[in-house]
């Protein structure tokens, strides 16, 4: 049975611990090509679109992490790929918890958790999520991409960094789009589960990130048994994007670490 999601997989054939990459909303799996192209000379990257966004399937309604982190399991299942490290930014950080809360220490090997938060949503922040849900499947997505655009990304990021985020923000499905807003306003308390993590991780975060802040990371890599913090100056929201090569080398640490793990 094929993959239900759409996805780029790199060098499936090398050794090294396979890297797999969960991008963030409202993006797609395009937002990982400086870190494919960095990575996929020397070991697996394994890249989807998530449920609803880019050229996967899109299924409106509601969907929760739980879901998004079930349809990893299957193309991973599908893929014959016995064990990864995950790597998930802002929204997708919080799939890589999921993931690790489905799947645990016998697949995931080790966590990258960029830009994200475990913290469960408040009562402000669901409501505020099933609003912009509803603004998205009246509007689109154009108006709040215009919005928002310079949060993703700090004001002084390339043109071309910007054009790339803009464009992947208008090009998702509004219903995709407004199902994980709709989900992620139901999202537990991942903090518990950080506590009991068994492998190593890694905690990246922009040094003008807004959305999850400097200090949200601090506490977020207090939670983890074994964690490094890096925080990547000049860079908002999407530091993967705004400054690869500091992004790059300090992922690149982190999976020669877990290379040599036994």
């Amino acid at each position: 049975m094929p993959p239900f999601l759409a996805y780029d997989d790199n060098n499936p054939h090398t050794s090294r611990t396979p890297l797999l990459l969960i991008h963030g909303h409202p993006f797609d799996r395009t937002m990982w090509h400086p870190q494919r192209t960095a990575f996929a000379p020397s070991r697996r990257v394994i890249a989807p679109d998530l449920r609803g966004y880019g050229a996967s399937p899109v299924t409106p309604g509601r969907t929760p992490l739980t879901r998004f982190a079930a349809d990893l399991e299957d193309l991973l299942d599908a893929l014959d790929v016995r064990t990864c490290v995950v790597a998930g930014l802002s929204m997708g950080g919080q799939i890589a918890m999921a993931c690790y809360d489905r799947l645990g220490a016998d697949r995931i090997r080790g966590l990258v958790l960029a830009d994200t938060s475990p913290a469960p949503e408040t009562p402000e922040g669901r409501s505020a999520r099933n609003a912009m849900a509803d603004r998205l499947l009246r509007e689109g997505m154009r108006g709040y991409a215009d919005e928002v655009l310079e949060k993703m990304v700090a004001p002084r990021a390339g043109r071309e960094v910007k054009a790339h985020v803009h464009r992947m923000m208008t090009a998702t499905d509004p219903a995709g789009a407004a199902a994980a807003l709709r989900g992620r306003a139901e999202r537990p308390d991942y903090r518990p589960l950080l506590t009991k993590v068994t492998v190593p991780a890694l905690v990246v975060v922009g040094a003008d990130d807004e959305y999850t802040p400097v200090h949200d990371a601090e506490s977020m890599c207090a939670l983890l048994p074994d964690a490094t913090l890096r925080i990547v100056d000049g860079a908002a929201h999407l530091p993967n994007l705004e400054r690869p090569e500091e992004f790059d080398r300090a992922l690149g640490e982190f999976l020669t670490r877990v290379d040599e793990r036994p």
